[in-house]
């Protein structure tokens, strides 16, 4: 260019900018500081009759681009997608590090946008299950069993998949909700187990160990067992055949819910033959009542069904996107509940003389970790109370902090929860417009 700050015309998309060289010259080495060299004319796409150059790009970033030249700051505009935005500046040779501040929260929120749903996009339903068998040729196994494969295991496993596979499911669940009623009555007064202690007779010795037998024999009704045994026959009938049928045995077997289903099958069988009047070990029945209650995790596998339900999927996108906000609010309370507890401990039984409360309650830091941990939540079940006028200082203490520590979060959980929400909802617009 001959003038030392002629004007230069920019045709962009259709879309005419004028500005003077001095302008263009603001950051060197651009490629709009280019422009203003003398043979730009030959190397960029210039009209001689029109005396202008011409860039088929989008007219409306290149005006914030050219604002930036001007003002030497450069904004992002809202209505733009980013990756338009990064592509633009790329062509025009401009980092994105020189975005102004103000723009930088704008400009990362729609990063997160596109990053959540296209995660969200990558956990559709496909059909990962392997249900068509191949052989080690590659080939698919167009055999009786491998036909009959996919159907099988549909019935147990894909309930909208027909209207036998919602029976199998409805029956399976009256079924599992059966032996928890069973399970649930059991620790009733007319069917718990009466235990008729025999007491030896016990001759001391001197100089000798002493050791006292105890014979428990249980009576019960026998009722409740056969109904549970029955339970429990449709329980490994329905595991059998899901195995049997299952594409992938490695992964079936692996399966957090079929080691369940594995586990409900024992107590019944070890508890039958135990009944009536035998010997036995009492801590064998505890045992027993803690393995039953897999019959209540059996249920999960109900509400596995509607995982693809957009409200489940939403409140668990929203909870695996504050997984460590959550681990930090853990620290914090566990920190709380180790300082407050200490703090109790000391002002309950130093601030006086304990010999004069009878009823004295934090005779320990256990108890007193028992007592903060309920008032941090808020819970406050009133079992263990403090008595001096210092302990009641440190519990009002704790309680303020226990609220602030446990709404914090609350906000940032709904934020989340629309957010994703928001998501789901675009997601699901754009699959139906796909499916038409």
């Amino acid at each position: 260019m001959e003038a030392p700050d002629s004007k230069i015309t920019i045709n962009v998309g259709g879309v005419r900018f004028k500005t003077h060289s001095s302008t263009l010259k603001t950051f060197p080495g651009t490629k709009l500081a280019n422009l203003t060299e003398s043979h730009a004319s030959s190397i960029y796409n210039f009209d001689p009759n029109l005396k202008e150059f011409f860039f088929d790009r989008n007219p409306s970033v290149f005006g914030y681009v050219l604002e930036y030249y001007r003002t030497g700051r450069l904004h992002f505009p809202s209505e733009i997608c980013k990756s338009v935005f990064i592509q633009e500046l790329e062509f025009w040779e401009i980092n994105e590090s020189q975005l102004a501040h103000c723009c930088w929260l704008n400009l990362n929120k729609k990063d997160c946008d596109v990053e959540h749903f296209n995660v969200w996009d990558d956990k559709d339903q496909t059909d990962g299950e392997g249900l068509l068998t191949t052989n080690s040729t590659g080939r698919t196994d167009f055999s009786c069993r491998a036909r009959c494969q996919p159907k099988i295991w549909a019935l147990f496993k894909i309930p909208p998949s027909s209207a036998s596979a919602v029976c199998m499911m409805l029956v399976s669940l009256l079924i599992t909700i059966g032996a928890i009623m069973i399970f649930f009555a059991e620790t009733k007064e007319q069917f718990m187990y009466e235990a008729n202690v025999t007491r030896p007779t016990i001759t001391y010795l001197p100089n000798a160990t002493t050791s006292i037998w105890v014979q428990l024999q249980l009576t019960h009704t026998t009722s409740l067992i056969f109904l549970e045994l029955f339970c429990v026959i449709w329980f490994i009938a329905e595991l059998c055949l899901r195995f049997a049928f299952c594409p992938d045995k490695k992964k079936f077997m692996k399966s957090i819910l079929n080691i369940i289903d594995f586990i409900s099958i024992f107590p019944v069988f070890i508890e039958f033959p135990a009944r009536g009047h035998h010997n036995v070990i009492a801590i064998l029945w505890i045992v027993l009542g803690f393995m039953r209650i897999s019959y209540i995790f059996r249920l999960l596998k109900f509400f596995m069904l509607f995982k693809d339900s957009l409200i489940i999927r939403v409140l668990l996108g929203s909870l695996r996107s504050i997984v460590k906000e959550i681990l930090i609010l853990m620290l914090v309370l566990t920190f709380e509940t180790i300082f407050f507890s200490t703090l109790m401990f000391y002002a309950e039984y130093y601030a006086t003389d304990h010999y004069v409360y009878e009823d004295l309650q934090f005779l320990d830091i256990y108890t007193a970790f028992w007592w903060a941990m309920v008032t941090l939540t808020t819970v406050g079940y009133g079992d263990v109370i403090p008595r001096t006028n210092f302990g009641k200082v440190v519990a009002a203490l704790t309680s303020m902090a226990g609220i602030l520590t446990i709404v914090i979060p609350i906000p940032i959980l709904m934020v989340k929860f629309q957010h994703y929400y928001t998501i789901a909802i675009v997601h699901e617009k754009l699959k139906l417009s796909r499916n038409k």
